[in-house]
């Protein structure tokens, strides 16, 4: 089963209707009898970082998610501010991440953008895999995904890095280690891309 994870940041709707079309076991939800019993998570997120992992601690959820996607090596996909979470730190504000890949997020840096509006970066973009990935079978990468953001994660090694975004310059879009994946996109707003991504996670 995977489970949603409700912190009060993200498009949960969205990410649940994609699943029930599908017909996959999922749930929304903060309870941890839940994220214990589940299989897989997403961690969704909008907003700025600070804001998000404080929202994330108020939950009480912090130590069990370390426990299930760490020690229990669980599945779990981090989207646009939780992508951003699964770093060490940020630019954009001053608490630490959950620190689950290597890296730090970064504002974009505008004097490479040439054209305008320079941020955020909105809208439709193609994406480049650096690596092989089951995340994005029968994905059109040309079509690409719908991005909002202002900042990137900056992996401190590039091994962990599966797609990159081309925007004023070249930065990443997707991160894994091993069980842990984060996409700085929404898959939920880019259609049959989306819909194939989440299809992928729940066979991953």
């Amino acid at each position: 089963m995977i489970v949603i994870i409700d912190y009060g940041s993200g498009n949960l709707a969205a990410i649940s209707n994609i699943y029930k079309k599908l017909k996959y076991e999922h749930i929304i939800s903060s309870d941890k009898g839940a994220i214990h019993e589940a299989d897989r998570y997403i961690l969704p997120g909008v907003g700025a970082f600070d804001t998000t992992m404080q929202h994330l601690r108020n939950t009480g959820l912090v130590d069990l998610l370390n426990e299930q996607v760490i020690e229990k090596k669980k599945k779990i996909l981090g989207i646009c501010i939780g992508m951003q979470i699964l770093a060490e730190s940020s630019e954009e504000g001053k608490l630490p991440g959950l620190g689950w890949i290597p890296g730090k997020v970064r504002k974009i840096d505008v004097s490479k953008i040439t054209s305008g509006p320079r941020l955020p970066h909105m809208g439709w973009n193609s994406v480049s895999l650096t690596k092989t990935s089951k995340l994005f079978e029968g994905v059109d990468l040309e079509q690409g995904f719908y991005f909002l953001h202002s900042y990137y994660f900056d992996a401190e090694n590039s091994e962990d890095v599966t797609a990159t975004v081309e925007y004023g310059y070249s930065f990443p879009c997707v991160v894994a280690h091993d069980n842990i994946f984060g996409m700085q996109f929404h898959p939920e707003k880019s259609h049959s891309n989306g819909v194939a991504v989440f299809r992928n996670f729940a066979e991953y």
